[in-house]
């Protein structure tokens, strides 16, 4: 008799189940994802996205796993009109996504959230990265001309914008001590 109660009881619940546990987001209950997983600049890319994702808002939204607010725009590069993506926290710009030939091509990450797969984040100092400028890092170009751009050391996709105060020429890098209190202002990575 007390096998047939919890049958009975549990019947309702079986039946009604099964529409129900098929939207449920599976991975989310393991419990290595319960802390969640921070979002990293990596060879691949960042995070989800990667050189094979394609420049559509839809697959970059899904990416991104709705974490952003995306919106769209075109620029000219060289000559050439190129589409790119924003994606907005909180209404700040967090990174931008930008590609060529249907797929992303380069992504400039401004989230103090997202490191590179060495730690390296927003902020970083110069002086924790590198000893000198030279051979590692160049004058930056383009919206970043104002800055210092370096390459990651092992890396072939990831460089980092430094930024800081220097009354210097434009056009001239300047030097390692000046270099030494400036800091990462944004993590770049390119296909």
């Amino acid at each position: 008799m007390k096998s047939l109660r919890l049958t009975l009881c549990a019947m309702p619940l079986l039946l009604t189940g099964c529409s129900t546990l098929s939207s449920v987001n599976w991975s989310a209950a393991n419990p290595w994802n319960w802390f969640g997983s921070s979002t990293q600049v990596s060879e691949q890319g960042v995070g989800a996205l990667t050189g094979a994702t394609p420049l559509d808002e839809k697959a970059i939204a899904d990416a991104l796993d709705g974490d952003y607010r995306l919106r769209s725009g075109m620029k000219t590069d060289n000559g050439n009109v190129v589409r790119f993506y924003e994606a907005m926290k909180d209404d700040k710009l967090a990174m931008v996504i930008n590609g060529s030939q249907g797929t992303i091509s380069r992504i400039d990450v401004l989230d103090s959230d997202i490191s590179s797969s060495a730690g390296v984040e927003i902020g970083t100092p110069f002086s924790d990265l590198y000893t000198k400028a030279f051979g590692n890092c160049q004058k930056a170009t383009g919206d970043d001309s104002a800055g210092v751009e370096c390459k990651a050391e092992g890396s072939q996709h990831i460089s980092y914008i430094f930024s800081g105060e220097w009354s210097g020429p434009e056009d001239i890098m300047p030097s390692d001590d000046t270099l030494k209190a400036w800091k990462v202002s944004k993590i770049i990575w390119r296909r």
